[in-house]
């Protein structure tokens, strides 16, 4: 049996925080800002996952209304997602992202982050796509004021 799910994030730019997309500092004049470390990837990877498996969403499992989750690290969260996903009986087969921003640039760090998700993921980097977009001018990622993500995956079911 094979399921896909849909992940979706978005965060406000903000001076003062760090630019965080799947584990991995880029260097911005502005960051993402939220509860935990805010990495909108890392959060619509989550999603994904745990839609594709019918286990809730991360807000409903690390609600940023706790204090346990303030300044989180997102690739910590999502390795206890991966784990969840696991012993729910399934396996990650592939990834593919979309990052919504006008600014910075996703190209020149688009390996490194592969290879950071793919790592958390325990899936080869090959199976990880990941793209950059503008929103041409149009809404807050276009205006540059917000990052939006889209994320979909494929899950396996495990068959013992």
């Amino acid at each position: 049996m094979i399921r896909t799910g849909l992940g979706y994030d978005i965060h406000r730019l903000k001076r003062g925080r760090r630019f965080l997309l799947g584990g991995i500092e880029i260097p911005f004049s502005k960051g993402l800002d939220g509860h935990s470390d805010a990495d909108a990837l890392a959060h619509a990877v989550m999603d994904a996952l745990l839609g594709a498996c019918a286990l809730g969403d991360i807000g409903e499992l690390f609600p940023p209304s706790d204090p346990a989750y303030k300044d989180a690290d997102s690739m910590e969260l999502l390795r206890n997602v991966v784990e969840r996903v696991r012993q729910s009986g399934w396996n990650v087969v592939n990834l593919d992202c979309v990052i919504i921003c006008e600014k910075p640039k996703v190209l020149p760090y688009r390996d490194v982050i592969r290879k950071s998700l793919a790592l958390v993921l325990e899936i080869p980097v090959e199976c990880i796509s990941l793209k950059g977009k503008t929103a041409e001018g149009l809404g807050s990622a276009g205006k540059g004021k917000a990052v939006e993500v889209l994320v979909t995956c494929l899950v396996q079911k495990i068959i013992s």
